[in-house]
């Protein structure tokens, strides 16, 4: 295997310590956006909450737009066979019910708690979404472009010592975030907005931006530690989610690493030549290109001295043209047609000749007649 570059890991006092640390393969998995949108918009769905109009069905029960008496009036009297609202005397007399089309009534095709709110996502399609998800962490364009305030720290990815949240207290792992240049991104998380619309009757008043995520091997007080910073998230190295890595479907989350768990992801996805030795049969995707740079690769000597020299058309493209007004287009697709005008001319000039003696003679004979009758 090729070296890795080394990351460096910080202290608990965020200080950067002499250790050093391979970079693991996951890291130089291809990046797939179509297939971590994809896969983040069907693993989404297994949160949902089934939801219905209220139906019960029964001489007693409730059905949403079925609380009226009424019946149809049958044929007869001119008007649609609709069920009507019983009783006289009030506007809502005679009116008519049920329907879907009808003030007050059901809706069209009530919806069930049956549905299938559930979707199954492929194991190989969510694998391929984590790690182009972790490997776009450690790109800090991708990070920067997903909102993150990076511009003060001094590389990602950013790993630490275990020893980060040993006592559990909240106020050492503001300090540490701080120390590593992440003061600008606590802020930006800090302020919770109020969602716009009827979300707000539903439990979702306000709206909380996605900060830092620490992904830890063992929890030796790191939740505790975390849990009350606003925007940050905490998750074992075994237990990567996409809806973490990557929420709302865009590459690029912020994540501090421990030690423990840097070191781990060689284990669980494997580095590239060897297979996984957590996950049965599992090895990392490969990118079809090794190198990317297209422009290098066609214009190498390797290449051009393979390619056979560019080929000149004899021909242009010819404009298209009418024949039956084009001289020289109908006589590149008929070459009969000067003769055919030749002999158009000839017979031309024949008829007139023709013509001509025609008419002497008939003047001649006109003559004779009229000596002939004096």
């Amino acid at each position: 295997m090729a070296a890795r570059p080394q990351v460096t890991v910080y202290n608990v006092d965020g200080s950067k310590s002499d250790k050093q640390v391979a970079l693991p393969g996951v890291f130089v998995a291809p990046i797939r956006p179509d297939i971590v949108n994809f896969v983040h918009t069907n693993v989404r769905k297994n949160k949902r909450q089934a939801y219905s109009v209220q139906v019960h069905n029964g001489p007693t029960g409730i059905v949403a737009g079925h609380q009226h008496s009424a019946r149809s009036w049958g044929t007869g009297r001119a008007v649609s066979r609709i069920p009507r609202v019983n009783g006289s005397g009030t506007h809502r007399a005679g009116q008519a019910a049920f329907g879907n089309m009808c003030r007050g009534g059901r809706m069209f095709a009530p919806t069930k708690t049956w549905r299938k709110w559930q979707k199954r996502v492929n194991v190989n399609q969510r694998r391929y979404a984590t790690v182009s998800a972790l490997a776009a962490s450690a790109v800090p364009g991708l990070v920067m472009a997903r909102g993150h305030k990076v511009e003060e720290v001094a590389e990602l990815p950013i790993v630490i010592s275990n020893d980060l949240g040993s006592d559990g207290k909240t106020r050492d792992a503001e300090k540490f975030l701080a120390a590593i240049g992440l003061s600008d991104e606590l802020a930006r998380v800090a302020k919770k907005t109020l969602r716009p619309g009827k979300g707000k009757m539903r439990n979702r008043r306000f709206k909380q931006k996605r900060g830092p995520l620490v992904i830890y091997n063992d929890d030796n007080g790191i939740v505790k530690a975390f849990r009350n910073i606003k925007g940050v998230d905490t998750c074992q190295v075994g237990r990567l989610n996409l809806l973490q890595l990557a929420p709302g479907g865009h590459l690029g989350r912020l994540i501090v690493w421990t030690e423990g768990a840097f070191n781990a992801l060689n284990g669980l996805y494997g580095d590239g030549e060897s297979a996984s030795t957590e996950k049965k049969g599992y090895r990392l995707p490969r990118t079809m290109m090794t190198n990317s740079d297209l422009t290098r690769l066609i214009n190498s000597d390797e290449i051009q001295s393979k390619l056979r020299p560019k080929a000149v058309a004899a021909w242009g493209i010819r404009k298209k043209k009418n024949p039956l007004k084009n001289l020289d287009e109908m006589r590149r697709l008929n070459p009969y047609r000067n003769q055919q005008i030749r002999n158009a001319v000839a017979g031309a000039k024949r008829a007139r000749t023709d013509k001509r003696d025609a008419n002497t003679r008939a003047a001649q004979k006109r003559r004779v007649y009229e000596a002939i009758s004096a």
